[in-house]
């Protein structure tokens, strides 16, 4: 079948997550010419196929998808419209046909599983240091025990934030492997409340605007970390780990918002970064650009206690509101290990 298609000139794809959220590499793409793709694969969202904002891409079945390719017209109605052969005739595309599921059922002789060693202790894993796309991960540090004081407010993001805002795809898969290198991409499409633009936001250290990831690298190298403020239905869209990695890895302490997409919550909490809801959605108004952030009472942190947060004004008033969480006790573990893989570790040691 694979000669079938290459005889037509077809680039083979791996039918798994690439052709749908974006690992294409396609030539010219980097000029952001204005084109249009059809293809059988996910929903569209701007620049996630091939990074180009112009590029417009229309979802149909894979029958269709195949006359429009062989025809190269857009308008092109397989039912009625004919094409010429090599010998100048005009013919039609006879009508698909097929099995719509295997008379035989699936048969899988080699399903891809290799067993791990039964004794691993001995057994290295060697990445080469200068390499952009593997990086051996570190275990993320305990809670040690203390409030969150002194924290920055990174963003404020407006409006729609899902997981491909806070972690981009297309040409940033290549780095998946890399949590230093993914992590420019955190939070580079959230629209920032108080400028309405992506990627630049006030770095209380400089008083300068800043891309995202600059920032939340300056607050943890200076110890103090940050917060991220959302907006309804945060994190909605695929459940991208790296979405959760990436805050925790640039020092991001605490996420509170108006409501969490469920997996994307979870997912925050198994990094061991704190996600937190307005208890009164309406204090989302009171968050100002020049912020500094306490969190208090995580001493009694627990299942349905909610948490204070003191806001430290530019000017030096303050405003406390209250948070609540959805965390039960098995994921307070999670917070107080520094991450769920840490609290596995921790109990299989």
């Amino acid at each position: 079948m694979i000669d079938v298609f290459e005889s037509i000139g077809a680039k083979i794809f791996t039918n798994a997550c690439g052709p749908c959220i974006g690992q294409w590499s396609r030539p010219g793409a980097e000029k952001e010419e204005k084109n249009s793709i059809v293809h059988s694969f996910n929903r569209n969202f701007k620049k996630r196929a091939d990074g180009n904002p112009n590029t417009n891409a229309f979802v149909a079945s894979p029958e269709m998808v195949a006359a429009i390719a062989i025809s190269g017209r857009l308008d092109f109605n397989p039912m009625t419209d004919t094409l010429k052969n090599d010998k100048g005739e005009d013919v039609m595309l006879a009508e698909p046909s097929g099995f719509e599921l295997p008379p035989k059922g699936f048969a899988v002789d080699d399903n891809g599983y290799q067993a791990p060693a039964e004794d691993g202790s001995g057994i290295e894993v060697v990445v080469d240091p200068k390499s952009e796309r593997l990086q051996l991960l570190e275990p993320f540090a305990a809670w040690d025990g203390n409030d969150f004081t002194g924290m920055k407010l990174l963003i404020k993001a407006k409006g729609k934030c899902t997981t491909d805002h806070i972690s981009m795809a297309g040409p940033w898969l290549r780095f998946r492997g890399h949590l230093e290198n993914i992590s420019q991409n955190m939070l580079i499409g959230a629209v920032n409340y108080f400028n309405d633009k992506s990627n630049s936001v006030k770095d209380q250290l400089t008083g300068t605007y800043e891309p995202v990831p600059t920032a939340a690298a300056a607050y943890r190298d200076a110890g103090m970390g940050s917060l991220v403020v959302g907006d309804e239905n945060y994190g909605e869209g695929s459940s991208r780990e790296h979405a959760a990695m990436e805050p925790r890895f640039l020092g991001v302490k605490a996420v509170i918002v108006r409501s969490y997409a469920r997996i994307h919550e979870t997912n925050l909490k198994k990094q061991g970064v704190l996600g937190l809801t307005f208890a009164n959605k309406a204090d989302y108004d009171i968050i100002m650009e020049d912020d500094t952030i306490d969190i208090v009472g995580l001493a009694d942190f627990a299942p349905g206690k909610q948490l204070k947060l003191v806001l430290t004004h530019a000017d030096g008033t303050k405003d406390e509101i209250m948070a609540n969480h959805t965390y039960n006790q098995s994921q307070v573990e999670w917070f107080k290990a520094g991450s769920a893989l840490n609290l596995i570790k921790k109990a299989n040691a």
